[in-house]
């Protein structure tokens, strides 16, 4: 008596999952993770590298960094905005081209980070997703859809028909 799924489709069918969620995790991953960044980040901008007045303003006098139990202001806080502009609208387009993938991940766990001591409640709905994803993206790198992976396969030495590099 045959059975329709035999142990043997059943892992083949898982097998040939995996090696589609190997391909498409990475690039929706990075998707995830730059959106809400980008999104925020357009919101930082009135023209090229014009700082908007409301980013300047949250800096300077809405933004506070909650440690130990103490609200404190932003040390130079124009500095910060316009660092924190360009950075949420350049390390999602990294992000999602897979272009210094594991760098930008980083900088967008370390941007989370600040932003739950200015936020401290916002950690479950957000920060913890961002997070994870950050660190999923750190863990997994960027991916074959990415341009990392398209600038390592042109770096690799080439093997010719006989043991030869070329």
């Amino acid at each position: 008596m045959s059975s329709f799924l035999t142990m043997s489709t059943v892992e083949d069918v898982v097998r040939d999952l995996a090696q589609v969620a190997r391909v498409v995790a990475p690039p929706v991953l990075r998707i995830a993770l730059a959106l809400p960044f980008f999104k925020s980040g357009l919101t930082k901008w009135d023209g090229f590298l014009s700082l908007s007045p409301a980013a300047s303003y949250l800096f300077e006098d809405e933004f506070k960094l909650h440690i130990f139990g103490h609200a404190y202001d932003f040390p130079f806080p124009a500095v910060f905005a316009y660092f924190d502009g360009i950075a949420e609208i350049v390390l999602p387009v990294l992000l999602i081209l897979g272009f210094a993938t594991r760098f930008s991940a980083l900088a967008l766990l370390v941007m989370t980070g600040v932003i739950q001591l200015v936020v401290p409640e916002g950690w479950a709905n957000f920060h913890l997703p961002w997070a994870a994803l950050a660190v999923a993206i750190m863990a997994l790198g960027p991916g074959k859809l990415s341009l990392d992976h398209l600038a390592a396969s042109l770096c690799r030495p080439r093997v010719v028909s006989g043991g030869g590099r070329q």
